[in-house]
């Protein structure tokens, strides 16, 4: 898994012309994003734990709890998934385009977005149909019989953001391909495997361990 190197969107970069209001404007919605996953989360455990000890204790279990797990399974899994896109958080293979430098590796990074806008663009377009079809047909659950649909929404929102994510980092990459001496806007920047371990670290542990560093 990749990790980006401190250039998370800020109030400065926002200033560095149009690329970077609109990175800092799309992070601020993935912020939101990923803040909603969290409380789904938290939602869930909280019900979870009052699952347990109402079955444990009073033999009264929540009705249509696993129902609820399966449901809520989607926001787990796409809300945030831009917000990592942006962090560089996914798992990447870097064997070669770690090893690129100037306009070669922009030029890698570029195309791997331009594909994976393809790739996305089509995965808004079905699940954007197969919500209306859950909708139409009125599918649900099989126990509580919960409608679908809302769930499934989430997957062509969280792609679109997404999507919007891809071609702002298609702009970015471009920009550096024009110019490879610019400041990176708009795009994760990945170290390599010493660098990723370190900014690791100094994450996890706090400024001590960024002061440590040095």
């Amino acid at each position: 898994m990749a990790h980006a190197l401190g250039n998370r969107p800020t109030r400065q970069s926002a200033r560095e012309g149009f690329i970077g209001w609109l990175d800092y404007v799309v992070w601020q919605i993935e912020r939101a994003f990923t803040l909603l996953s969290s409380l789904f989360i938290f939602g869930l455990m909280m019900i979870g734990v009052v699952q347990v000890f109402g079955r444990k204790l009073f033999d009264a279990p929540i009705f249509g709890y696993i129902d609820m797990v399966e449901l809520a399974m989607t926001t787990f899994a796409f809300l945030a998934i831009s917000y990592t896109e942006r962090l560089g958080g996914h798992v990447r293979m870097e064997l070669l385009v770690g090893k690129l430098k100037g306009r070669v590796q922009w030029a890698a990074e570029f195309a791997s977005v331009i594909v994976a806008l393809f790739v996305v663009a089509i995965l808004i377009y079905y699940g954007w149909t197969h919500t209306v079809r859950a909708y139409e047909f009125g599918d649900s659950t099989i126990d509580a019989e919960y409608p679908m649909w809302p769930s499934k929404l989430v997957v062509p929102i969280a792609f679109s953001l997404l999507w919007i994510r891809l071609l702002v980092m298609a702009y970015g990459y471009a920009r550096l391909f024009a110019d490879p001496e610019r400041t990176p806007i708009g795009v994760p920047v990945v170290g390599n495997v010493a660098e990723q371990a370190k900014a690791e670290a100094a994450e996890a542990l706090g400024a001590d361990a960024r002061e440590g560093g040095r």
